[in-house]
């Protein structure tokens, strides 16, 4: 009995060590990313074995990191206006925009996301796409880490450049280059706005191939953007 029990004590303790370790290790990637620019992301290496698996052979992943600095300012407001309006006001969670979604859900609209720019890049940098309530936790705890050990800057800078704007193609450099032939820095407000129309739905919402409902989108965006001021509004999320 008393092997049996020992057996027994030793699994729970591992299993908890194991639970412990794949907390920690997010958590500690979160603290390198205020120094170290990520090589890759869990959407980049799950995409390209989804392509392997299918048998797609032309997959290439098209990703080329730029600092903030080398970003223009379009770019930065466009997914602001368009992601997350009080980005630089929260601590990682809009609530009010988790109860208005809830709201519109209940009289009888289509569930939306209600996802901050900071949830977006701690799903993109380590976890998988998916609503389990897993995943769910493990978001929130990493949202947490980085808007405690991120400043805001870093965190909108990690977004720019890991979000995916197309099949295998993440962040705006490579947007810039695959849709605009220039680099980041030289991206308009209309192209800014084009770019950020796509960010919910990647694969099925074209940069390349604009819909009339991408085009009113853009649009609505380039608005919301002149109704925040404009680049001038990246002011408030600039480090002291």
């Amino acid at each position: 009995m008393r092997r049996r029990h020992g057996g027994s004590l030793r699994l729970v303790r591992g299993v908890l060590l194991i639970g412990l370790l794949a907390l920690l290790l997010p958590i500690i990637g979160v603290i390198c990313l205020r120094w170290i620019n990520p090589p890759s992301s869990a959407f980049m290496l799950t995409a390209r074995v989804q392509a392997f698996l299918d048998g797609d052979h032309r997959y290439r992943t098209e990703y080329h990191w730029v600092d903030l600095e080398a970003i223009s300012p379009q770019a930065a407001i466009a997914v602001i206006a368009s992601e997350d309006q009080q980005f630089p006001y929260h601590f990682g969670f809009d609530f009010n925009s988790i109860r208005a979604a809830v709201r519109a859900h209940e009289h009888g609209g289509k569930l939306r996301g209600a996802s901050t720019i900071t949830q977006q890049v701690a799903k993109n940098l380590f976890l998988w796409s998916g609503r389990s309530l897993v995943r769910k936790g493990l978001e929130a705890t990493l949202t947490l880490a980085m808007e405690t050990v991120l400043p805001k800057e870093r965190i909108l800078e990690l977004y720019l450049n890991v979000a995916e704007f197309g099949r295998g193609i993440y962040g705006v450099e490579a947007a810039a280059q695959h849709f605009f032939h220039q680099h980041a820095s030289g991206l308009t407000a209309q192209d800014s706005a084009l770019l950020a129309v796509v960010l919910p739905n990647p694969h099925q919402l074209r940069v390349d191939a604009p819909s009339r409902y991408v085009l009113t989108q853009r649009d609505w965006i380039l608005r919301q953007m002149a109704n925040l001021g404009g680049p001038a509004y990246l002011r408030g999320i600039e480090s002291p």
